[in-house]
């Protein structure tokens, strides 16, 4: 019988087949594919590549020609990512609140976390970890737990897979990174989600930007930083909706208790796929208040009136509920929009905090893990360590500098050179570049896009989706 082992909060459940080879790198074990954990053929997939679990659905559409002018725009934006972040930043915001196209979902959450300055200015970094062994007990526990990580998912169902094999480096890689934290299950599905939009090595820096920039904290022995979010929580709770906070008190209802998965894993494990991601978009442009916006819409939505707390008159129902979130309150426009209109701003978050903080040191001393500042979204985390045009450039460079409705025009050069076009007065201009073999986007040649109703997204590595 599997033993289970408490680590960091999350459930871990022994097992003990090995995915890596002895130099901590994956391989297919050849097993058989329904023993394995593959998706059988006939079973039909998603969008988002998953064949089941809470996480599939029927998600809303965008129309076609609304998606493109987003790409369009986005393009242009990450041409010029210093500049908008410093002059237009609600724009930036707005953006994301809307939803970042599917096609450039990865590049644009890689620029919004400053994991790609990071990793410019760290190259060869991730490699020099990846080849590292690890630590062994680290390892073991990474090694345990990659098959739990979205098993309905195509990338990750099968034991041994491409998939599996990307989480292990990635999650073994912060472990080198960070040695003195070293692994947390949570961090599992963080790493997941990042694995589904961009390869390993941008996976990795957009993990590390996460853990010490977004939630410090969250993934160190003992989880203080959790538990005193989890206070904070609680006492926005008090403004935003006075039934829930009642009820949770009148049945001393912890939030550690019902609030750990959801922060820590950024509501991956939580809410349906397409509201996940738009979560995300938001959360990594405008930080940590959107975890506790969608948690205290959550709750509000759950516990926010007397006739939905009938249905939970105590602590176990009431946490059995908050397991089971009513399927419309969880939907994507309807939950996208409650987030964007609830008045919890950074300072009301950072006022809170301080608040929580005195409270913690009178009653159990100082923190043993005293973490750094939290930056709340990209442009605290630009503010603080401002990129240089080098680090920001995208490679290929693709530049939009017409009319949306405007025709595709696309343009081969073999030479390599610059080459310019014009289409009903406007001018496009494609500089084509060598290509560092480790960046994330394929060398195209040369596209000119002016409105396209093709997708914009690169062949392989732009995006898994």
């Amino acid at each position: 019988m599997a033993k289970t082992e408490q680590g960091n909060g999350l459930e871990l459940h022994d097992n003990t087949e090995k995915l890596t080879d002895s130099k901590g790198k994956g391989e297919s074990n050849g097993m058989d594919p329904e023993v394995n954990g593959s998706i059988p053929e006939d079973r039909q997939v998603d969008k988002y590549g998953f064949s089941g679990g809470t996480q599939q659905e029927l998600a809303e559409e965008v129309p076609i020609a609304v998606l493109r002018q987003r790409e369009a725009k986005w393009l242009e934006m990450l041409n010029s990512w210093d500049k908008w972040m410093s002059k237009k930043h609600s724009k930036v915001k707005e953006r994301c609140q809307k939803g970042i196209p599917p096609s450039l979902r990865g590049r644009a959450w890689l620029y919004l976390t400053g994991a790609k300055v990071k990793r410019e200015q760290n190259k060869g970094r991730f490699e020099e970890l990846d080849n590292q062994p690890g630590d062994p007990k680290w390892v073991d526990v990474i090694e345990r737990d990659l098959h739990r990580q979205f098993p309905f998912h195509e990338m990750f169902a099968a034991r041994g897979g491409h998939g599996q094999q990307d989480l292990f480096r990635v999650l073994k890689a912060y472990t080198l990174h960070r040695p003195d934290e070293g692994y947390c299950q949570a961090q599992a599905p963080v790493a997941a989600v990042l694995l589904m939009h961009m390869p390993a090595e941008d996976a990795f820096w957009v993990l590390v930007q996460i853990c010490e920039k977004y939630l410090p904290g969250y993934y160190s022995t003992g989880l203080e930083a959790i538990q005193l979010d989890g206070e904070i929580l609680n006492a926005l709770l008090r403004r935003v909706s006075a039934p829930a906070h009642r009820h949770l008190k009148k049945h001393k209802l912890e939030p550690i208790l019902y609030m750990t998965e959801w922060f820590m894993c950024a509501f991956s494990r939580t809410l349906p796929w397409s509201s996940v991601l738009r979560v995300w978009d938001m959360f990594l442009c405008e930080g940590v208040k959107i975890l506790f916006r969608v948690g205290l819409v959550l709750l509000k939505c759950m516990l926010g009136t007397q006739e939905k707390l009938k249905s939970c008159q105590g602590l176990y129902e009431t946490m059995e509920l908050l397991k089971k979130i009513s399927p419309q309150y969880m939907r994507e426009s309807f939950l996208v929009q409650e987030i964007i209109e609830l008045p919890v701003s950074e300072k009301d978050i950072e006022k809170e905090h301080q608040a929580q903080l005195r409270r913690w040191k009178e009653t159990h001393g100082d923190l043993n893990c005293k973490s750094p500042p939290r930056m709340h979204g990209a442009k605290a985390i630009m503010a603080a360590e401002p990129p240089s045009r080098q680090e920001l450039r995208q490679r290929p460079t693709i530049i939009v500098e017409s009319p949306l409705e405007s025709k595709t025009d696309v343009v081969s050069e073999a030479n390599g050179k610059t080459k310019t076009t014009k289409e009903n007065g406007h001018t496009a201009v494609l500089p084509t570049e060598t290509v560092n073999p480790g960046d994330p986007s394929p060398a195209l040649q040369s596209l000119t896009i002016q409105g396209s109703k093709e997708s914009l997204s690169s062949d392989d590595l732009d995006t898994y989706l």
